[in-house]
């Protein structure tokens, strides 16, 4: 048996590794960092969605989680800290045909870049926001972030956090978001399922990932390991689909409610705004020309 689990044929490759700059691995994330995994779900996502991946942009901001634009294979852009949703924004507004993901970390989107976050959820930009939130500003050393829950020790709250946090998925909700989820990197099949969802899905989408950060988070409040992690994710998890935002804030132990909380339709901002304008200016108003680039 044992022989035959190592008969692996030389040409075998893994099936994300289409979607992925593989000359650019490995890559810089520590071990057991939860990243990865959901960058492996992100690649599963676009495989069944069968979408036309050059017409697939992603955009990450600064952090661990921003690194994952360098190694996704599709048109992909590093913006600056917290900028990440205004720039995917101009990227829609000047490609609508493009399915823009933005993919970066808690710290990015809801610290420096929260305002950017709330107004585009306001216009229901058709744009989609994948938050890996490992509860700190992990790629600086730890620091208190805006998702970091009370009493957890870090570099910057060395006797605990006593400020409250922003719980994303309320805060999401409340904005106007049409979709809103959040998984574990224990949940990898409905999180690759949530994924696909959202690229199928018309409107600003959310999704929030809780992923574990051994190196500092953890390890500075005596979690464990990643295996451990996992085992945590499990046994507090409760899958609670549809339920109320306001009941799903994250304490440092307590229980994590995961599912989709919201899935609803109403006109993005490109819809609004052609409708405004053909009530405004009737047969004057001329849909812009989409300029896209050629193939090859």
């Amino acid at each position: 048996m044992s022989e035959a689990i190592l008969d692996i044929p030389l040409d075998m490759t893994n099936p994300v590794e289409p979607f992925l700059r593989m000359d650019r691995m490995p890559h810089i994330w520590c071990p057991a960092c939860g990243i990865g995994t959901t960058v492996n779900c992100f690649a599963r996502a676009l495989e069944s969605s069968k979408l036309n991946l050059n017409k697939v942009a992603i955009v990450s901001g600064i952090g661990c989680t921003g690194r994952v634009a360098g190694y996704a294979n599709l048109d992909s852009f590093h913006t600056t800290h917290g900028r990440a949703i205004p720039f995917a924004t101009g990227l829609k507004l000047s490609n609508p045909e493009l399915q823009v993901v933005v993919y970066s970390g808690d710290g990015d989107l809801f610290a420096i870049g929260g305002n950017h976050f709330i107004h585009a959820a306001r216009r229901n930009m058709d744009i989609k926001v994948i938050c890996v939130n490992n509860l700190t500003y992990a790629m600086t050393g730890g620091q208190t972030g805006p998702a970091t829950p009370t009493e957890v020790i870090s570099a910057t709250s060395p006797y605990g956090v006593f400020e409250p946090s922003f719980n994303l998925v309320q805060m999401a909700e409340a904005a106007g978001a049409s979709y809103v989820a959040r998984w574990t990197t224990y949940h990898v099949k409905q999180l690759a399922r949530a994924m696909e969802e959202v690229l199928h899905k018309k409107g600003f989408c959310f999704i929030e990932v809780l992923s574990p950060c051994p190196t500092l988070y953890q390890r500075r409040n005596k979690m464990g390991d990643g295996l451990d992690a996992m085992k945590f994710y499990k046994q507090v998890s409760k899958v609670r689909n549809g339920a109320p935002t306001s009941e799903c804030a994250l304490t440092r132990a307590g229980e994590i409610v995961v599912g989709k909380f919201v899935d609803r339709d109403r006109p993005d901002y490109l819809e609004l705004l052609t409708h405004q304008m053909h009530e405004t200016l009737g047969d004057r108003y001329a849909t812009p020309e989409v300029t896209t680039c050629s193939e090859g």
